[in-house]
């Protein structure tokens, strides 16, 4: 298994979900996964899904500049880290922001997001 491409794959599945139906995103998260979006902490996959999918807009297109992404832990885990940025509908100017993920895999063969560190970057 490639890493990277592990983590390439994850990325585009991501967002290209968090465009078109936040409310999806309900199974990449777990019970015990935690989200902090601006630094308001949510947890468990239900509460995680209702942060995103009650966030103020109602689109957005996500345009990623780079996917990194490193080996975490003896059991398989990923750290993922994206910088890009985001264009909500109605909206001039694009956002810049940054996303770490802590991926672990299932027993399945997939794998599910434990941590999740969102931040807009302002200039």
């Amino acid at each position: 298994m490639d890493p990277d491409a592990v983590a390439k794959a994850f990325v585009e599945h991501y967002y290209r979900t968090f465009d078109n139906n936040r409310a999806e995103l309900g199974n990449l998260y777990q019970e015990g996964s935690m989200l902090t979006f601006e630094g308001a902490k949510t947890q468990g996959s239900q509460a995680i899904v209702a942060k995103l999918a009650g966030l103020p807009f109602q689109q957005c297109l996500h345009n990623i500049s780079t996917v990194d992404c490193q080996p975490s832990g003896p059991g398989g885990g990923m750290l993922v880290f994206v910088s890009g940025s985001l264009q909500l509908a109605g909206e001039q100017h694009a956002l810049k922001f940054s996303q770490m993920f802590h991926l672990i895999p299932t027993p399945q063969g997939s794998f599910y997001v434990l941590n999740d560190i969102f931040r807009l970057n302002y200039a």
